[in-house]
């Protein structure tokens, strides 16, 4: 992905097969990892259950921050979005917590389980080791000139085109 420029999407499935069992599955632009396969005895009659994503990226901004919570139906798959942007070029590392939250239907006691942590890498480059900025203003200055010089061309072109509308006009 370019620094300072628009961001990128990151996209987290907690995909549930035909037997309950959870895929989670994160995917940056092209990149898909696939995390383990998580059984879950099925808990949904005597528990309301919560996913809880967290993106942890440090010297990258992410939107929203803090952890997102969504509710799990059986046999549904549930999916997390950050919006992430670089500031600058390089490496960032960084992870993907996902949690279930159980909460007993009948007491209301809650209890919290680490499913996944995926490590991601995202590599923020720049344009020919310059900064996105300065390119933008190189590539305005360029429209600028492109016009300022274009103009006598244009002058040109017009006067040329009534004289040979008359030419076709008098044959």
């Amino acid at each position: 992905m370019k620094a300072g420029v628009e961001g990128d999407i990151v996209r987290l499935t907690l995909e549930v097969d035909d037997f309950g069992d959870i895929v989670p599955t994160a995917q940056i632009g092209g990149d898909i990892v696939r995390g383990e396969v998580v059984k879950l005895p099925n808990l949904y009659e005597t528990h309301f259950v919560t996913a809880e994503a967290r993106f942890d990226l440090a010297g990258m901004q992410v939107q929203p921050s803090g952890s997102i919570y969504e509710p799990m139906k059986p046999g549904q798959s549930v999916t997390f979005y950050w919006s992430i942007r670089p500031r600058e070029t390089g490496t960032y590392r960084g992870t993907v917590w996902l949690y279930l939250v159980f909460e007993e239907r009948v007491s209301g006691e809650k209890s919290r389980m680490a499913v996944s942590a995926q490590i991601v890498e995202i590599e923020a480059l720049d344009f020919f080791g310059l900064p996105v900025n300065f390119v933008r203003r190189l590539g305005l200055a360029g429209s600028i000139l492109g016009l300022v010089l274009g103009f006598p061309l244009l002058d040109d072109v017009l006067k040329f085109l009534p004289n040979k509308r008359r030419a076709i006009i008098k044959k």
